[in-house]
Formats: C-alpha cells, sequence, structure tokens
C-alpha cells in the first residue's frame, strides 16, 4: 500500500501545528512524563513513563500509522516561538468513538490554545478527511477537556467506564458530526458578519 499523502501544517490566530515528526521525540520525553500530562490519558500509556517512551512512540506508533493514512498527528507550537514544542493533537481513524486525543504541557494550561488548535484539526477531520462523525472521550474527572468539548459543540453521548493512567473511572463520550460542526460554523460566520 502506498503511503498517505504528506500531512500539512495548520495554523491558527496563535499557534502552528506542524506534522509530527522523529525530531519532537526528545521535546515530547521532557514534556510528556509528567503525572499532569498523563493521569486522564488512555491506560495504553505506560508509567512511570521509560526514558525511550517518546521516540519509540513516535517512531513505531505514530509515523506508521500516519503512512497507512489512519492517523494524523501534529505538534503544537505558539508563532511566538515556533520552535518550542508545547503539546500533539491527533486525530484517528483506526480507534473507533477516538478520534481525537490532545495533552499540552501544563504551563500553557487555560490560555485557550488547545480550544484553537481542536478547532483547527476538527476542520481537518471533516472538510479534508470527509469524516461523517468525531468522537472524544474522557474522563469525568478531566474538567478542562469536557469545557473544551462544551465550548467547541459537542455534546455527550455515552458514559462508561474506562482504563486511564490513573486507573479505572467513569469516563464520557462527547461526538459532534460532520453536519452538526458545518450548522455551527455558518452560525459563527453569519454572527460576525451582523451589524451591532
Amino acid at each position: 500500500m502506498p503511503d498517505a499523502p504528506a500531512l500539512p501544517t495548520l495554523a491558527t490566530e496563535r499557534l502552528i501545528l506542524p506534522p509530527l515528526s522523529l525530531d519532537d521525540a526528545p521535546a515530547i520525553q521532557r514534556i510528556f512524563a509528567q503525572w499532569e500530562v498523563v493521569r486522564y490519558l488512555a491506560d495504553q500509556v505506560p508509567w512511570p513513563y521509560p526514558p525511550d517512551g517518546a521516540r519509540t512512540y513516535v517512531e513505531q506508533v505514530a509515523l506508521p500509522a500516519m503512512r497507512r493514512g489512519v492517523q494524523w498527528h501534529w505538534s503544537l507550537r505558539t508563532r511566538a516561538e515556533p520552535d518550542r514544542l508545547i503539546g500533539i493533537i491527533s486525530l484517528m481513524q483506526d480507534d473507533p468513538g477516538n478520534n481525537r486525543g490532545f495533552w499540552l504541557d501544563p504551563q500553557f494550561h487555560r490560555r485557550g490554545y488547545m480550544t484553537e488548535a481542536s478547532e483547527a484539526v476538527t476542520a481537518y477531520w471533516f472538510d479534508v478527511l470527509d469524516q461523517p462523525v468525531l468522537q472524544a472521550p474522557k474522563a469525568v474527572a478531566n474538567e478542562g477537556s469536557r469545557r473544551l468539548s462544551q465550548r467547541t459543540g459537542m455534546r455527550l453521548v455515552a458514559t462508561e467506564e474506562r482504563g486511564f493512567v490513573s486507573g479505572r473511572q467513569q469516563a464520557e463520550v462527547w461526538e459532534i458530526t460532520r453536519d452538526e460542526w458545518r450548522m455551527q460554523r455558518r452560525g459563527h460566520s453569519a454572527g460576525a458578519a451582523k451589524p451591532d
């Protein structure tokens, strides 16, 4: 099977999202191995995080899935510091019920960066990949991630128990369809065009 087309760099008002590369592994290793980053991630993440964890993941999991055209991974960088990786955001077609995931360096929490990044990759999911629905599971205790889903027009469709790095706990599955997302975007555009 031929490799998937090269992934484009995405951009938002404050962020640049280049495709993930093996060169990102050292920065990922430095940032990712923090409890605040991993505690609400799926329990496939090894913990304690091994010294070669980032390189192994990028080289043996993420990049091969990108080449197969079943996953899409971007690094997050601010326009102010484009050489500094601050997080990762991913889309997954090969993991039913789990189509988008992300993590962000705790130093950069509460600035709206992940909302911007999520909007950019959701547009890619629906406009470029032409997927009918996007689902994202998250721990009920992960308030920041739940608020992001609410802010971006997703709705809660299921509650179930899942395994996280921090143990088994209640999780929610949030969803938005392509039609809902496009209608929401049209509403934002129309609202922006209205005079005061």
